[in-house]
């Protein structure tokens, strides 16, 4: 097996062009620093202690994040959060649209309007144990758009998640936090898939 090397500039794209039977097809590689990969599966973090877990350093060709909870539990009562930051440390706490919502029993639905960040249920429990995914969008500029479902393996119940937020610069960082900033972590893991 031989590898292809291709040199460019500092700025500009690098185009194949890959040859069909009719016509032909052209093959964008987007710019980035070191190894290129369209789809780059972050480092997991385990959710067992501190206020937030973040995800930095977002390269700027994103346009796709999958945010990924496996048991992820709390120490106390305030909804889990995800921001949006454009800086290492500088995380958007305003102007996020939607809401969230969680099934209580069969036949009660808790629904949450949350403004500092993409809320995940309705209401938030230190017995709850999530489990599921929320996918980030861009769908144009630095406005970004989320959605998300999930369970709760300590009960019968689903949540789920939707919004939009538009950033004042670009994304450069996730993180996954509480409403009250003072709930910490104390099981699971969180992980993120981002895409360009």
């Amino acid at each position: 097996m031989s590898s292809l090397v291709l040199s460019g500039d500092t700025s500009g794209q690098v185009s194949l062009t890959v040859p069909a039977v009719a016509g032909s097809n052209t093959i964008t590689v987007q710019a980035a620093t070191a190894t290129m990969s369209v789809n780059t599966l972050a480092t997991s973090v385990a959710s067992t202690s501190g206020t937030a877990i973040g995800f930095t350093a977002l390269p700027s060709w994103v346009k796709k994040i999958t945010v990924m909870l496996s048991g992820v539990s709390t120490s106390g009562t305030s909804v889990v959060l995800i921001q949006l930051g454009t800086g290492s440390t500088t995380y958007t706490t305003a102007g996020y649209l939607g809401s969230g919502g969680g099934g209580l029993s069969a036949n009660t639905l808790v629904i949450g309007n949350y403004t500092t960040g993409f809320g995940i249920g309705g209401d938030g429990a230190a017995s709850y144990v999530r489990h599921g995914a929320v996918i980030l969008t861009n769908i144009t500029g630095n406005t970004w758009v989320a959605s998300g479902v999930g369970g709760l393996s300590d009960s019968g119940r689903l949540w789920t998640t939707g919004g939009t937020i538009a950033l004042a610069a670009a994304l450069t960082a996730v993180q996954v936090t509480t409403v009250n900033g003072t709930d910490t972590f104390d099981a699971g893991t969180i992980n993120i898939l981002y895409e360009g």
